[in-house]
């Protein structure tokens, strides 16, 4: 049964994902390299594949897991440095389609410590095999000063990229809507963000996001506009959240090796918030005759009125008649 409780204006259901921590993963991760996963992603084009990668210190590598938690491929990005990956994200370019990973190396525990940070985007594999990729490097810095950031999310309608920073009082920044390789992007803050956010993902239509803190997840239909908040199952370290290809559920992850990943359902209030609101239809533009021709149908449909036929014949005349009176006046001048 769901319970619902409300904390400041916030609801916060406590249903399927409260209960998450006693019931078992969704799958774990099973190689031990992976000790310290700090981002999580669904593909956008291999079914039932998931992607993570470690936190600072092992290089720029990701993998492609399996749903029973297994590597299926191991990737190495070329000619990258991995200072402190800290979030990653899927998305398809929405002009072209293509599939992307994006990896945030954004983490920086002095607020301030990198004058600029980076964030790589790379064409998602479409073989699962062990290869070293290619990747464009975009470098931002933030419009007022440096801050310590976990969570990356990208629009799935837009492609537009933020960036969620973990502080006390956290934000939400914004990358420019074209990202340039040849000068430093500059972030700007479009709303607040809870305290500590140690990840972000946007929903695959788009219609909300989802931040994760150490605690609970908070789904938000825009920035400053919260849903929900979720609770979530208890973790060694919380670190990565993502929404489920159908957008119905949430996963989540955890630091260490042989660390969980749990998948806990969206309440139907959460769902039904995001819901594809009906578009009204507007009002069809009509000429005058045109409306005069369709009410006397419907007045024929009624057994009332004038036939149409017989409308249609006094116009006729009408129009036959002001023709000659105009002709004999003209004349008459």
């Amino acid at each position: 049964m769901l319970a619902v409780t409300v904390l400041a204006g916030t609801a916060v259901f406590a249903g399927p994902g409260a209960s998450a921590d006693r019931d078992p993963p969704f799958f774990i991760i099973k190689d031990r390299r992976i000790n310290e996963s700090s981002g999580l992603a669904v593909s956008p084009t291999h079914k039932d594949v998931y992607y993570t990668h470690n936190d600072s210190g092992a290089g720029p590598v990701f993998y492609a897991l399996g749903p029973d938690g297994r590597t299926r491929a191991t990737f190495t990005l070329q000619g990258v440095t991995a200072r402190d990956w800290e979030g990653m994200a899927a998305s398809r370019d929405p002009q072209t389609g293509q599939a992307l990973l994006w990896f945030g190396d954004i983490g920086d525990n002095f607020d301030g410590a990198w004058p600029d940070i980076s964030v790589y985007k790379v064409n998602e594999p479409t073989v699962l095999r062990d290869a070293v990729l290619s990747a464009v490097r975009y470098r931002f810095r933030y419009e007022d000063g440096g801050h310590n950031a976990e969570g990356i999310m990208v629009h799935p309608r837009t492609g537009r990229l933020y960036i969620v920073t973990k502080q006390f009082a956290g934000a939400i920044y914004a990358a420019p809507k074209r990202l340039r390789t040849d000068r430093i992007n500059v972030l700007r803050k479009i709303g607040p963000a809870p305290i500590m956010a140690t990840d972000a993902a946007y929903a695959p239509d788009g219609s909300s996001f989802v931040i994760r803190t150490y605690f609970s997840a908070t789904v938000y239909r825009a920035p400053g506009d919260q849903i929900a908040r979720v609770s979530m199952p208890q973790l060694q370290q919380a670190e990565s959240i993502a929404y489920t290809a159908d957008g119905k559920a949430l996963l989540t992850g955890s630091e260490g090796v042989n660390s969980p990943v749990y998948r806990v359902p969206l309440p139907a209030e959460v769902l039904r918030e995001t819901a594809p609101k009906p578009t009204p239809t507007p009002p069809v533009s009509r000429s005058a005759g045109a409306a005069l021709v369709a009410d006397t149908r419907a007045d024929d449909a009624a057994g009332t009125g004038v036939p149409s036929l017989a409308v249609a014949a006094w116009l006729a005349v009408a129009a036959a008649a002001t023709g000659i009176i105009t002709f004999v006046a003209r004349r008459t001048r």
